[in-house]
Formats: C-alpha cells, sequence, structure tokens
C-alpha cells in the first residue's frame, strides 16, 4: 500500500485536501472527521525523492499529520469555548502583520539607504573610544613558494611600486608559481589570519612588524615572503576602515528606527488634517 501511495504521488495523481470525508476521493489518512487526501501529499514531497527514500518521506509526513490533527481534536475536546475563541488573537496578528507590510514598503520606496564616507567618518570621531582593537591587525602580501622557482629580488622589485603593469606582473607570478599567494594590502586583517599560514618555526613579534617592511624565511621545501604595508597593535584605536562596514550599519539601523518613527508622526498628522478620526470627550 505504502509503494502504491508513493507512485500515485509521484505519477503526479492529485486529491482534495484535509477536509470531512468527500465521497469521490480516495483519502490516505483519517483523524476524527478530518481526511488526509493524495492531493496534499503531492503537492508538497519533493520530486527529487526516489524509492525508499520516498517511501520514508510520505511515511513521516502522514505520521505528522496524524500527530498534529490528534492535538487539535484533543485540544477542541478539552479547552472551554472560551479558550478556543482566538478571533481576537487572529484580529491582532493579521493587523501587525499589514502595518508591518506597509512600512516595510514605505521604506522600500522611500528611505534612503546610502551612507556617505562623512557620515562614517563623522560617527568614528564622535565614538573613537568604542572602537579599540581586540588584536593586531596588517595590511599586508604573503608568498609561500617552493624554493626552486623562487625569487625573492623580483618580488621585492615588483611589491615597492605602484606602477600597474609591476603590480599586474606580480599577480601574474603569484599565480603561477606560488602555493600560497594571499593579497590583503588594501584591507586590514587579523594577524592571526596571516599567522596561522606561517610555520611555527618562523617566530614573528610585534617588533618585528613593526620595524621590518619585508619579512623573509624558508625552509627545505619553501620560500617564505611577507610585505607588511602597515600594522596597528592591540589596543590601539581601529583605523576607520577597519569598522566601516560595523558603522555603516549602525547608522543605517538607526536611520530605518527613525524613518518608523517618522511613519507613526506623519499618519497621525495627515489623519488630524483630513478628519479620519475623531476624540470623544468623555465626562468622567
Amino acid at each position: 500500500m505504502k509503494n502504491y501511495l508513493v507512485a500515485l504521488l509521484l505519477a503526479g495523481l492529485t486529491m482534495p485536501g484535509c477536509t470531512p470525508k468527500t465521497p469521490d476521493k480516495t483519502p490516505v489518512a483519517k483523524v476524527g472527521e478530518t481526511y488526509l487526501y493524495l492531493e496534499d501529499l503531492s503537492e508538497v514531497v519533493p520530486q527529487s525523492l526516489k524509492g525508499a527514500d520516498s517511501t520514508l518521506w510520505v511515511d513521516d509526513f502522514i505520521r505528522k499529520w496524524i500527530q498534529n490533527e490528534l492535538l487539535i481534536l484533543n485540544a477542541e475536546q478539552n479547552l472551554s469555548d472560551k479558550q478556543k475563541d482566538v478571533q481576537a488573537e487572529l484580529d491582532e496578528y493579521r493587523n501587525s502583520l499589514l502595518t508591518f507590510r506597509y512600512k516595510k514598503e514605505l521604506m522600500e520606496q522611500k528611505m534612503d539607504t546610502v551612507i556617505t564616507t562623512s557620515e562614517i567618518s563623522a560617527y568614528y570621531s564622535k565614538n573613537l573610544g568604542r572602537y579599540k582593537l581586540n588584536d593586531d591587525i596588517v595590511k599586508a602580501v604573503y608568498f609561500k613558494i617552493p624554493l626552486e622557482v623562487a625569487n625573492p629580488e623580483l618580488l621585492k622589485t615588483l611589491i615597492t611600486t605602484d606602477d600597474s603593469d609591476n603590480l599586474n606582473q606580480l599577480n601574474e607570478y603569484g599565480i603561477q608559481y606560488a602555493k600560497v599567494f594571499d593579497r590583503f594590502d588594501d584591507h586590514w586583517v587579523d594577524w592571526s589570519t596571516l599567522k596561522d599560514q606561517i610555520p611555527e618555526e618562523i617566530n614573528i613579534d610585534q617588533q618585528i612588524l613593526r620595524r621590518n617592511k619585508f619579512i623573509e624565511s624558508s625552509d627545505t621545501d619553501y620560500y617564505y615572503f611577507i610585505c607588511i604595508r602597515d600594522f596597528r597593535q592591540k589596543n590601539e584605536n581601529a583605523p576607520v576602515e577597519y569598522v566601516e562596514n560595523e558603522i555603516r550599519n549602525i547608522l543605517l539601523n538607526e536611520r530605518k528606527i527613525q524613518f518608523l518613527k517618522n511613519i507613526d508622526e506623519d499618519v497621525y498628522k495627515e489623519g488630524l488634517a483630513s478628519n479620519k478620526f475623531k476624540i470623544y470627550n468623555i465626562k468622567k
């Protein structure tokens, strides 16, 4: 029987939904006077399931449907009429859902979501004390190159220029020869992100990071080359670009909150101006 149901489902046959029994329909399961029909299953069963997987899925769906319907049946039989009266909650939920969707639509249509660089800088300056680094951070370029193809002097020449041709050649060299090639010289990353890629025997402390532009080392297989573009130490003020996205999200959230407050105020003012409501003076 189970395999028969699955075959019908996968064939695309449909039956009506969870309702009192309909004479010309074939039920799959029944709880009280409520029936589950084949259509309910055919609409939700994943079409990608085959064979035993589809049989297990159908069995599980039917079991969960029965459990849910039994809970409903028990609730109907054991709760008082007052407890079963949920119209007020339904109305409240509908109203909340409508106002939420209306405000969301207004935000998408009318709220300015562009946060400028000057706004980010102003917020950063005003709240500088909040942005202390929890870890060391760097801007750097990192190469791990097999010894037989390593060319340290070429790397140093290419990496110490702003010439676009040289930088393109640097990228090509890294892609072609390096076992590992990471460029984060245009944005900040945690020093630990880079340190985890370096062999433990290569000891690099904060003084080395501050003092050296280039850090070189090698083992029996690889040449390691790090170019430190910039460095900030733990507990220093975070660079504005390091916290830029965080500040942008804060400012955007503040703007959303204010926009929603304005909606409430504006709808009241508009309703008052157009006589959409009246407040009665009730004597106490």
